[in-house]
């Protein structure tokens, strides 16, 4: 399992996900990233920044 924080990348942000796989929690941060966040591109930065801050859970 692997879980990550979106607070660890956007500070004061709530949102946290367990997921099987890295893949898994990557793509349901890129739907919080645009809905939440109001982002409409995913910079290569920010998911070196996301995969940086994924654990095992």
């Amino acid at each position: 399992m692997k879980a990550f924080a979106c607070g660890d990348v956007v500070p004061g942000c709530e949102a946290r996900w367990v997921c099987s796989t890295e893949d898994e929690i990557l793509a349901r941060v890129g739907a919080h990233a645009s809905s939440a966040h109001g982002l409409t591109e995913i910079s290569p930065e920010l998911v070196g920044a996301v995969r940086g801050s994924i654990v095992a859970a």
